[in-house]
């Protein structure tokens, strides 16, 4: 059962979900017709998103500790 880890960032921080994911170990592109940033390392890209009334959450790890 996945562990999820809520953003606090919320949907629009694009800037923030970058970076993220650029120092996330275990990021994995989504497909590209579940791609939502023009940044192809981002939170929002990622194939262990799940979005949330929020903001979204993080399936895999636990990346948003930094």
């Amino acid at each position: 059962m996945p562990v999820h880890y809520e953003a606090e960032m919320g949907k629009n921080d694009w800037a923030g979900a970058a970076v993220i994911a650029a120092i996330c170990e275990t990021f994995h592109p989504d497909e590209e017709d579940e791609q939502v940033a023009d940044e192809l390392l981002s939170c929002f890209n990622c194939r262990y998103r799940r979005w949330t009334v929020a903001s979204f959450s993080c399936c895999k790890g636990k990346p948003l500790d930094h």
